[in-house]
């Protein structure tokens, strides 16, 4: 007998795929998997290094990460995101970013009247996050600008976004938060892909030009799962307005929410190498381009895809029978759906496949 389906929650999408798997798992070639964006690729040498060498951890570590590791946060975020005046208190580890992204709502304290916007399509933890909590989800298209603020505490946002990899710009992001400061919402921006931008540039809710010089009502959220091939680490963490972070932190210390120390030390030493993400973006790059080339020929039109690691494409059929004519290839794709309604007539293909089996689908594609 199978367990019961909470009915806060919506079904598991990825049970509604294992069909499909299994039509693709039966190719002579064998199975090419384009639908979970997982990495395949080896962990850097040195961070599986630092990681070893703090295996001798006994004790518990801190909620807030050591002091080392909140030093190569701050440095980081401001190399790579542009956000200036972030201290110790601006930044906050978390146990990989799905576990923050299902959580937040109830860490924050929301509850029964309160709302949780969020962008379509979308990652669907988004959803989950605001179940959970028992708070009203609220997807939206376009901007968010045009949202009834009544009720609502929390808006997401995701560029380079999960699965269009679409990228919203400055004045885009600027509008926004302008719009959320005066309304009192306060603005969560997933930007876990911020380094994988291919046809333009990610920038950060934290940048000054979208900012200001103030971090207030804003949080980022970034993860070392796809640009060091860490998802397997749990690692990610939180930037932003000291007084939400700190809230967090009183949150989790109870929950005892706390990445394990050999993690964080592996933590600070991908952080502190940008040699090895160059080096990946490479690999991606190369994946990226032999996959849509294949895709364009065979009738496919990319939307977006501008970052991240999916191209979002389309023949103007409902995704559901592209996913099956893809299946009958030995391809596994993820149909748009999955990711609300206005992805009913799309697929996500991830270029997370090693180059061999990227070369078999382009093959079969050809």
């Amino acid at each position: 007998m199978s367990p019961a389906v909470s009915p806060r929650l919506p079904v598991f999408p990825w049970d509604r795929l294992e069909p499909y798997k299994a039509t693709a798992a039966a190719h002579p070639d064998g199975i090419v998997d384009l639908s979970v964006g997982t990495p395949v690729d080896p962990v850097p040498e040195l961070i599986r290094r630092a990681l070893a060498e703090a295996a001798d951890s006994p004790g518990y570590p801190t909620v807030w990460g050591t002091p080392r590791l909140r030093d190569a946060l701050v440095d980081w975020c401001a190399r790579r995101t542009g956000a200036v005046g972030l201290g110790h208190r601006g930044v906050l580890p978390v146990i990989g970013s799905k576990e923050l992204v299902a959580s937040l709502p109830a860490q924050l304290g929301l509850a029964a009247g309160d709302r949780v916007a969020f962008p379509e399509p979308a990652y669907p933890t988004y959803e989950v996050g605001a179940r959970l909590a028992g708070v009203e989800p609220v997807p939206y298209r376009g901007s968010p600008t045009a949202l009834d603020p009544a009720g609502l505490r929390l808006l997401w946002l995701n560029s380079p976004a999960n699965p269009t990899g679409r990228v919203l710009g400055v004045a885009e992001l600027r509008a926004v938060v302008d719009w959320a400061r005066a309304h009192g919402v306060l603005v969560v921006s997933d930007e876990c892909y911020l380094e994988l931008g291919w046809e333009a540039e990610p920038v950060s809710v934290l940048h000054p030009e979208v900012c200001g010089d103030s971090h207030q009502g804003l949080v980022a959220v970034h993860s070392l799962s796809k640009r060091s091939n860490l998802a397997g680490y749990r690692a990610a963490f939180l930037a932003g307005d000291p007084a939400v972070l700190g809230e967090l932190l009183a949150v989790r210390k109870h929950a005892g929410m706390m990445l394990p120390a050999p993690v964080q030390a592996a933590m600070v030493a991908a952080f502190g190498d940008d040699e090895h993400v160059v080096e990946q973006r490479a690999r991606y790059a190369a994946r990226r381009a032999a996959l849509r080339e294949a895709l364009l020929g065979r009738g496919f039109t990319i939307e977006h895809s501008e970052a991240s690691l999916y191209l979002w494409a389309t023949r103007q059929e409902p995704c559901w029978d592209t996913v099956a004519e893809l299946s009958k290839l030995g391809i596994l794709v993820a149909p748009g759906d999955f990711y609300g309604p206005a992805g009913e007539r799309f697929v996500r293909v991830a270029f997370t496949a090693t180059d061999e089996r990227v070369a078999a689908a382009v093959a079969r594609l050809s």
